[in-house]
């Protein structure tokens, strides 16, 4: 018989918890133990999500009394600054984690206090975390005790970078713009004006010009990869009327005689979860919609030597969330990474 991954979510009555849950579902090494919820403890799980009826029976407990030192891993699908706080605990007492927020995926302590704006309750677990972009990172993840799962904005910026920056590609001490949009579920599931029907609906709009928080995650991937390329990075995050979709266009000035396609092709052979499309292609939202998948194309510009256009597509909720923690866990535990997200994008 199969061994099973014996498994917590911590803060499970969100987007991402419930993402996690409906993945969870179908993965034949993974039997989740404990959901926690304080503000919903005591609620069955299939009563407060009622697609998930019939799946599990389970109910939200609080988390001290859910038993989660008990558990193989722990994935902590919880608002920035919850994970640091009780994460140390279940490291120390042997138990993997995976968190899903910002906790620990900034190395530099005072960066990450001053993008939000709170001390750090664990730094000396901060070098210890292994980021989990798993297209980067894999054999660290395979190792690690703590994983601290990207951002989703970083994750559909980085993957199509990462085969340019590794080659060296990229010119230094030029413009890199990363231009993004994503659905409304980026903004999570607590009530907030900007996210209601009213408001995001039939509207277009951009957010944090003045500084988002993953503009310093996505430089840190990129400044361990090239020199000088991060100084010149431009991002600007937009919302969309959509549900879950998140959409990256990316303006490189790249050195002569330089291939991204043939480069991206090369870099992803093995890689299960990126598709590279051909060169004329746009990848749409929509051909990843509940799958852990991202499209990548790269097309140079009209009437442009060196300025090259690529687009990338994920679900910000799986590739972007809860799949890649998923894939990140599957690593952790020595099994094949496709396990449990094979499923195909829903369409339409």
């Amino acid at each position: 018989m199969t061994t099973k991954i014996k498994i917590g979510i911590v803060g499970a009555t969100g987007y991402t918890g419930v993402e996690l849950l409906r993945l969870l579902s179908n993965h034949p090494n993974a039997e989740v133990t404990a959901v926690t919820s304080r503000s919903e403890a005591g609620l069955a799980v299939a009563d407060y999500f009622p697609s998930l009826r019939g799946i599990y029976d389970l109910t939200f407990q609080t988390p001290e009394d859910a038993g989660l030192d008990r558990c193989d891993l722990v994935f902590f699908a919880t608002p920035n600054g919850v994970a640091m706080k009780e994460a140390p605990a279940l490291v120390e007492k042997g138990v993997r984690v995976i968190d899903l927020s910002a906790d620990f995926r900034i190395r530099d302590i005072p960066t990450w206090e001053k993008w939000y704006k709170m001390t750090h309750a664990a730094p000396q677990l901060v070098s210890q975390a292994v980021y989990g972009l798993c297209e980067l990172h894999k054999d660290d993840i395979a190792k690690a005790m703590l994983v601290a799962n990207p951002g989703c904005y970083p994750t559909c910026v980085s993957l199509p970078l990462l085969p340019l920056l590794q080659a060296g590609r990229l010119k230094a001490n030029a413009p890199l713009i990363a231009d993004c949009k994503s659905g409304v579920s980026g903004a999570g599931r607590k009530a907030s004006t900007h996210a209601l029907l009213c408001e995001a609906g039939d509207n277009f709009k951009a957010y944090g010009v003045g500084g988002h928080r993953h503009l310093p995650e996505i430089r840190q991937t990129l400044s361990g990869l090239q020199d000088h390329v991060s100084d010149g990075l431009i991002f600007v995050p937009h919302l969309v009327p959509m549900i879950r979709g998140m959409h990256a266009t990316l303006y490189l000035h790249l050195q002569e005689h330089t291939d991204p396609e043939a480069l991206l092709r090369e870099y992803y052979r093995d890689s299960p979860f990126v598709d590279i499309l051909p060169s004329d292609s746009t990848p749409e939202t929509r051909s990843v919609r509940g799958a852990n998948l991202c499209r990548i194309s790269a097309q140079r510009a009209p009437d442009q030597d060196d300025v090259w256009i690529v687009l990338s597509v994920i679900d910000n909720l799986v590739k972007g969330a809860a799949g890649q923690a998923v894939q990140n866990m599957n690593i952790m535990f020595g099994l094949p990474e496709t396990t449990g997200l094979t499923n195909a994008p829903l369409m339409p």
